[in-house]
Protein backbone atom coordinates (compact mmCIF):
# COMPACT_ATOMS: atom_id res chain seq x y z
CA UNK A 1 0.00 0.00 0.00
CA UNK A 2 1.03 3.59 -0.61
CA UNK A 3 1.57 6.04 2.22
CA UNK A 4 -0.50 9.23 2.22
CA UNK A 5 2.49 11.25 1.06
CA UNK A 6 3.24 8.86 -1.81
CA UNK A 7 -0.43 8.77 -2.82
CA UNK A 8 -0.87 12.53 -2.85
CA UNK A 9 2.48 12.91 -4.60
CA UNK A 10 1.35 10.57 -7.38
CA UNK A 11 -1.97 12.41 -7.77
CA UNK A 12 -0.15 15.77 -7.77
CA UNK A 13 2.18 14.69 -10.56
CA UNK A 14 -0.70 13.02 -12.40
CA UNK A 15 -2.66 16.29 -12.43
CA UNK A 16 0.33 18.11 -13.90
CA UNK A 17 0.76 15.48 -16.60
CA UNK A 18 -2.98 15.76 -17.24
CA UNK A 19 -2.18 19.18 -18.74
CA UNK A 20 0.46 17.50 -20.92
CA UNK A 21 -2.16 14.95 -21.99
CA UNK A 22 -4.48 17.84 -22.94
CA UNK A 23 -1.75 19.20 -25.19
CA UNK A 24 -1.07 15.84 -26.77
CA UNK A 25 -4.80 15.31 -27.27
CA UNK A 26 -4.95 18.51 -29.32
CA UNK A 27 -1.96 17.66 -31.50
CA UNK A 28 -2.40 13.89 -31.89
CA UNK A 29 -6.17 13.43 -31.73
CA UNK A 30 -7.66 16.72 -32.90
CA UNK A 31 -5.08 17.76 -35.52
CA UNK A 32 -3.51 14.37 -36.30
CA UNK A 33 -0.15 16.14 -35.93
CA UNK A 34 2.62 13.99 -34.36
CA UNK A 35 4.44 16.53 -32.20
CA UNK A 36 7.60 15.84 -30.23
CA UNK A 37 8.08 19.51 -29.34
CA UNK A 38 6.62 18.76 -25.90
CA UNK A 39 9.93 17.24 -24.76
CA UNK A 40 11.39 20.72 -25.18
CA UNK A 41 8.42 22.95 -24.31
CA UNK A 42 7.94 21.25 -20.93
CA UNK A 43 11.39 22.30 -19.61
CA UNK A 44 11.00 25.60 -21.49
CA UNK A 45 7.95 26.44 -19.38
CA UNK A 46 9.85 25.41 -16.25
CA UNK A 47 12.91 27.46 -17.21
CA UNK A 48 10.97 30.64 -18.04
CA UNK A 49 8.90 30.47 -14.85
CA UNK A 50 11.91 29.69 -12.64
CA UNK A 51 14.11 32.49 -13.99
CA UNK A 52 11.32 35.07 -13.76
CA UNK A 53 10.41 34.03 -10.21
CA UNK A 54 14.05 34.36 -9.14
CA UNK A 55 14.08 37.83 -10.73
CA UNK A 56 11.17 38.84 -8.48
CA UNK A 57 8.29 38.52 -10.93
CA UNK A 58 4.93 37.45 -9.51
CA UNK A 59 4.68 33.62 -9.76
CA UNK A 60 1.37 33.74 -11.63
CA UNK A 61 2.76 36.22 -14.15
CA UNK A 62 5.83 34.00 -14.50
CA UNK A 63 3.54 31.03 -15.11
CA UNK A 64 1.65 33.04 -17.74
CA UNK A 65 4.96 33.85 -19.44
CA UNK A 66 5.74 30.12 -19.45
CA UNK A 67 2.48 29.46 -21.29
CA UNK A 68 3.35 32.09 -23.91
CA UNK A 69 6.85 30.61 -24.30
CA UNK A 70 5.37 27.16 -24.85
CA UNK A 71 2.94 28.56 -27.41
CA UNK A 72 5.82 30.25 -29.24
CA UNK A 73 7.71 26.94 -29.39
CA UNK A 74 4.66 25.17 -30.76
CA UNK A 75 4.07 27.92 -33.31
CA UNK A 76 7.65 27.52 -34.58
CA UNK A 77 7.08 23.80 -35.14
CA UNK A 78 3.81 24.44 -36.97
CA UNK A 79 5.31 27.19 -39.12
CA UNK A 80 8.18 24.91 -40.14
CA UNK A 81 5.55 22.43 -41.27
CA UNK A 82 2.95 24.75 -42.81
CA UNK A 83 5.14 27.44 -44.37
CA UNK A 84 8.41 25.61 -45.06
CA UNK A 85 6.76 22.26 -45.89
CA UNK A 86 8.95 20.29 -43.48
CA UNK A 87 7.42 16.97 -42.39
CA UNK A 88 5.52 17.54 -39.13
CA UNK A 89 7.45 14.91 -37.17
CA UNK A 90 10.81 16.23 -38.39
CA UNK A 91 9.77 19.83 -37.71
CA UNK A 92 8.94 18.95 -34.10
CA UNK A 93 12.25 17.13 -33.67
CA UNK A 94 14.15 20.15 -34.98
CA UNK A 95 12.35 22.46 -32.55
CA UNK A 96 12.84 20.06 -29.66
CA UNK A 97 16.60 19.89 -30.32
CA UNK A 98 16.85 23.68 -30.59
CA UNK A 99 14.93 24.13 -27.33
CA UNK A 100 17.61 22.25 -25.40
CA UNK A 101 20.10 25.00 -26.17
CA UNK A 102 17.48 27.71 -25.69
CA UNK A 103 16.57 26.37 -22.25
CA UNK A 104 20.24 26.39 -21.25
CA UNK A 105 20.46 29.99 -22.46
CA UNK A 106 17.42 31.01 -20.46
CA UNK A 107 18.60 29.43 -17.21
CA UNK A 108 22.30 30.11 -17.72
CA UNK A 109 23.08 26.71 -16.19
CA UNK A 110 21.64 23.18 -16.28
CA UNK A 111 19.25 23.72 -13.33
CA UNK A 112 17.72 26.48 -11.22
CA UNK A 113 16.55 25.96 -7.61
CA UNK A 114 13.30 27.47 -6.33
CA UNK A 115 13.29 26.09 -2.79
CA UNK A 116 13.67 29.51 -1.15
CA UNK A 117 11.45 31.42 -3.59
CA UNK A 118 7.76 32.25 -3.45
CA UNK A 119 5.74 30.20 -5.93
CA UNK A 120 2.07 29.89 -6.84
CA UNK A 121 1.82 27.34 -4.03
CA UNK A 122 3.17 29.56 -1.25
CA UNK A 123 -0.10 31.34 -0.24
CA UNK A 124 -1.98 28.03 -0.20
CA UNK A 125 0.13 26.64 2.62
CA UNK A 126 -1.67 29.07 4.98
CA UNK A 127 -5.01 27.31 4.47
CA UNK A 128 -4.33 24.79 7.22
CA UNK A 129 -4.12 21.78 4.91
CA UNK A 130 -1.45 19.12 5.23
CA UNK A 131 1.71 20.07 3.37
CA UNK A 132 1.36 17.29 0.80
CA UNK A 133 -2.32 18.10 0.14
CA UNK A 134 -1.78 21.72 -0.89
CA UNK A 135 -0.44 21.08 -4.42
CA UNK A 136 -3.26 18.62 -5.14
CA UNK A 137 -5.94 21.18 -4.18
CA UNK A 138 -4.39 23.93 -6.31
CA UNK A 139 -3.72 21.70 -9.30
CA UNK A 140 -7.28 20.31 -9.22
CA UNK A 141 -8.52 23.89 -9.56
CA UNK A 142 -6.04 24.68 -12.36
CA UNK A 143 -6.80 21.56 -14.37
CA UNK A 144 -10.57 21.97 -13.90
CA UNK A 145 -10.40 25.53 -15.26
CA UNK A 146 -8.17 24.37 -18.12
CA UNK A 147 -10.55 21.50 -18.95
CA UNK A 148 -13.64 23.74 -19.01
CA UNK A 149 -11.92 26.42 -21.11
CA UNK A 150 -10.55 23.85 -23.56
CA UNK A 151 -13.94 22.12 -23.80
CA UNK A 152 -15.66 25.43 -24.51
CA UNK A 153 -13.02 26.31 -27.08
CA UNK A 154 -13.46 23.00 -28.90
CA UNK A 155 -17.20 23.69 -29.15
CA UNK A 156 -16.63 27.19 -30.55
CA UNK A 157 -16.51 28.04 -34.27
CA UNK A 158 -12.69 28.15 -34.21
CA UNK A 159 -12.52 24.87 -32.31
CA UNK A 160 -14.85 23.18 -34.78
CA UNK A 161 -12.71 24.50 -37.64
CA UNK A 162 -9.64 23.04 -35.96
CA UNK A 163 -11.34 19.67 -35.51
CA UNK A 164 -12.43 19.74 -39.15
CA UNK A 165 -8.84 20.43 -40.19
CA UNK A 166 -7.63 17.35 -38.34
CA UNK A 167 -10.47 15.17 -39.62
CA UNK A 168 -10.18 16.09 -43.31
CA UNK A 169 -7.94 19.00 -44.26
CA UNK A 170 -8.94 18.95 -47.94
CA UNK A 171 -12.63 19.12 -47.15
CA UNK A 172 -11.97 21.83 -44.55
CA UNK A 173 -10.17 23.94 -47.16
CA UNK A 174 -13.09 23.45 -49.52
CA UNK A 175 -15.33 24.94 -46.83
CA UNK A 176 -13.13 28.03 -46.61
CA UNK A 177 -11.21 27.09 -43.45
CA UNK A 178 -7.61 28.33 -43.29
CA UNK A 179 -6.16 24.96 -42.36
CA UNK A 180 -2.60 26.29 -42.06
CA UNK A 181 -3.69 28.85 -39.47
CA UNK A 182 -5.64 26.16 -37.59
CA UNK A 183 -2.56 23.94 -37.43
CA UNK A 184 -0.40 26.79 -36.15
CA UNK A 185 -3.00 27.77 -33.55
CA UNK A 186 -3.59 24.18 -32.44
CA UNK A 187 0.07 23.22 -32.05
CA UNK A 188 0.74 26.52 -30.27
CA UNK A 189 -2.16 25.88 -27.88
CA UNK A 190 -0.95 22.33 -27.31
CA UNK A 191 2.53 23.42 -26.31
CA UNK A 192 1.16 26.32 -24.27
CA UNK A 193 -0.57 23.75 -22.05
CA UNK A 194 2.65 21.76 -21.85
CA UNK A 195 4.54 24.94 -20.92
CA UNK A 196 2.00 25.51 -18.13
CA UNK A 197 2.58 21.95 -16.92
CA UNK A 198 6.35 22.52 -16.91
CA UNK A 199 6.00 25.75 -14.92
CA UNK A 200 3.78 24.10 -12.30
CA UNK A 201 6.05 21.06 -12.13
CA UNK A 202 9.12 23.21 -11.47
CA UNK A 203 7.34 25.13 -8.74
CA UNK A 204 5.99 22.00 -7.05
CA UNK A 205 9.35 20.20 -7.22
CA UNK A 206 11.38 23.26 -6.25
CA UNK A 207 13.65 23.29 -9.30
CA UNK A 208 13.82 23.56 -13.06
CA UNK A 209 16.20 21.30 -14.94
CA UNK A 210 17.17 21.23 -18.60
CA UNK A 211 16.67 17.44 -18.75
CA UNK A 212 13.26 17.34 -17.07
CA UNK A 213 11.50 17.08 -20.43
CA UNK A 214 13.06 13.75 -21.41
CA UNK A 215 10.28 11.22 -21.97
CA UNK A 216 7.41 13.68 -21.43
CA UNK A 217 5.91 12.75 -24.80
CA UNK A 218 5.79 9.09 -23.74
CA UNK A 219 4.19 9.95 -20.40
CA UNK A 220 1.62 12.12 -22.16
CA UNK A 221 0.80 9.39 -24.66
CA UNK A 222 0.55 6.83 -21.86
CA UNK A 223 -1.90 9.12 -20.05
CA UNK A 224 -3.92 9.74 -23.21
CA UNK A 225 -4.10 6.14 -24.37
CA UNK A 226 -4.63 4.78 -20.85
CA UNK A 227 -7.43 7.23 -20.20
CA UNK A 228 -9.12 6.33 -23.48
CA UNK A 229 -8.93 2.66 -22.49
CA UNK A 230 -10.85 3.45 -19.29
CA UNK A 231 -13.25 6.13 -20.59
CA UNK A 232 -14.47 5.84 -24.17
CA UNK A 233 -13.81 9.26 -25.77
CA UNK A 234 -17.21 9.55 -27.46
CA UNK A 235 -17.23 13.32 -27.00
CA UNK A 236 -14.69 16.09 -26.45
CA UNK A 237 -15.62 16.39 -22.77
CA UNK A 238 -15.20 12.66 -22.18
CA UNK A 239 -11.89 12.73 -24.06
CA UNK A 240 -10.58 15.56 -21.86
CA UNK A 241 -11.74 13.81 -18.69
CA UNK A 242 -10.03 10.65 -19.96
CA UNK A 243 -6.75 12.59 -20.25
CA UNK A 244 -6.86 13.55 -16.57
CA UNK A 245 -8.00 10.13 -15.38
CA UNK A 246 -5.35 8.41 -17.51
CA UNK A 247 -2.58 10.66 -16.15
CA UNK A 248 -3.56 10.01 -12.52
CA UNK A 249 -3.92 6.26 -13.09
CA UNK A 250 -0.53 6.21 -14.81
CA UNK A 251 1.22 7.97 -11.92
CA UNK A 252 -0.53 5.78 -9.34
CA UNK A 253 0.48 2.66 -11.27
CA UNK A 254 4.07 3.89 -11.33
CA UNK A 255 3.96 4.60 -7.59
CA UNK A 256 2.47 1.18 -6.79
CA UNK A 257 5.02 -0.59 -9.00
CA UNK A 258 7.97 1.19 -7.39
CA UNK A 259 6.63 0.65 -3.86
CA UNK A 260 5.70 -3.02 -4.29
CA UNK A 261 8.59 -4.88 -2.65
CA UNK A 262 7.63 -8.19 -4.24
CA UNK A 263 8.22 -6.76 -7.72
CA UNK A 264 11.73 -5.61 -6.85
CA UNK A 265 11.50 -2.57 -9.12
CA UNK A 266 13.63 0.53 -8.59
CA UNK A 267 13.66 4.11 -9.87
CA UNK A 268 15.85 3.18 -12.84
CA UNK A 269 13.08 0.85 -14.05
CA UNK A 270 10.72 3.79 -14.66
CA UNK A 271 11.06 3.68 -18.46
CA UNK A 272 10.48 -0.07 -18.48
CA UNK A 273 7.30 0.35 -16.41
CA UNK A 274 6.14 3.12 -18.73
CA UNK A 275 6.69 0.94 -21.82
CA UNK A 276 4.72 -1.91 -20.26
CA UNK A 277 1.84 0.36 -19.25
CA UNK A 278 1.64 1.96 -22.70
CA UNK A 279 1.66 -1.49 -24.34
CA UNK A 280 -1.14 -2.67 -22.07
CA UNK A 281 -3.15 0.50 -22.72
CA UNK A 282 -2.85 -0.05 -26.49
CA UNK A 283 -3.56 -3.80 -26.44
CA UNK A 284 -6.30 -4.11 -23.80
CA UNK A 285 -9.06 -2.18 -25.66
CA UNK A 286 -8.62 -4.48 -28.67
CA UNK A 287 -8.70 -7.57 -26.45
CA UNK A 288 -11.80 -6.24 -24.67
CA UNK A 289 -13.58 -5.61 -27.98
CA UNK A 290 -12.71 -9.09 -29.21
CA UNK A 291 -14.05 -10.70 -26.03
CA UNK A 292 -17.24 -8.64 -26.15
CA UNK A 293 -17.72 -9.49 -29.83
CA UNK A 294 -17.29 -13.25 -29.22
CA UNK A 295 -19.63 -13.10 -26.23
CA UNK A 296 -22.26 -11.23 -28.28
CA UNK A 297 -22.04 -13.81 -31.09
CA UNK A 298 -22.32 -16.69 -28.66
CA UNK A 299 -25.43 -15.16 -27.08
CA UNK A 300 -26.95 -14.73 -30.52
Amino acid sequence: MLSDIAFYGAVETGLIYGLVAFGIYISFRVLDFPDLTVDGSFPLGAAVAAVLIIDGVDPWLATGAAILAGMAAGAVTAILNVKLKILNLLASILTMIALYSINLRIMGRPNVALLTEETVLTPWYDLGLAYHQVPVVLFVIVITISLVLLWRFMKSETGLAMRATGANARMARAQGIATGAMIILGVALSNGLVGLAGALFAQSQGAADVTMGVGVIVIGLASLIGGEAVITPSSVLRALIACVVGAIIYRLAIAFALNADMLGLQAQDLNLITAVLVTLAIVLPGVRNTVVSKFTRSKA
